[in-house]
């Protein structure tokens, strides 16, 4: 059944305090089986751009991924959320963990010496989510960063990749007009196609 859109909010509370739940260990299991799964798409081993996120808040834990793409001398980008604009960010390059610093929401994101990648054409977003549902359809915080990077020029050819823990998987999600669904969805117990 599908939630209203009213109970956009009530459901990203309860994934939240579901999220908040997990004990390390369990966040640690699942993010290594999501991991693997990434490492099985055919895109993973030749992309030479990246958008990925640093994870949060009991997230599906991107830094081993991360570590390997600078490994190979892929280009990483990250989104640094702009101040004073809700809703929008910019992408920047990150080649290593020590260029991150404390940014809007508490996250972690590309420092003001990163350089922006205006011209960022990834061939690859990891993609997080509070939950995904079986047509792809991601709910986030509600503030659109996502929804509006994924409709730049330039993301047109990325595989999008939802990474989520199981239970954020439901059976079906409220979706407005903007919303872009993912591709793929890498969670610990499986992966799902959507394009």
């Amino acid at each position: 059944m599908i939630r209203p859109l009213a109970d956009k909010a009530a459901l990203r509370r309860e994934m939240l305090a579901r999220r908040a739940a997990l004990d390390g260990a369990e966040v640690a299991r699942a993010s290594l089986a999501a991991a693997a799964r990434v490492r099985e798409l055919d895109r993973w081993s030749a992309a030479a751009e990246v958008l990925a996120y640093w994870p949060t808040k009991n997230e599906i834990d991107t830094r081993p991924l991360v570590a390997e793409l600078w490994g190979r001398g892929a280009r990483v980008l990250l989104p640094r959320c702009r101040q004073g604009e809700p809703g929008l960010a910019d992408l920047a390059c990150v080649v290593c963990e020590a260029d991150l610093v404390p940014g809007a929401f508490s996250l972690l994101e590309p420092g003001p010496g990163c350089a922006l990648a205006s011209d960022a054409a990834p061939d690859l977003v990891l993609v997080p989510g509070l939950a995904f549902d079986r047509k792809g359809r991601r709910l986030g915080f509600g503030g659109g960063y996502y929804d509006r990077i994924l409709a730049r020029p330039g993301m047109d050819g990325a595989l999008v990749v939802g990474l989520a823990h199981t239970f954020q998987l439901l059976p079906e999600l409220p979706a407005d007009p903007w919303d872009r669904p993912v591709d793929v969805l890498c969670a610990d117990g499986e992966t799902l196609w959507f394009k």
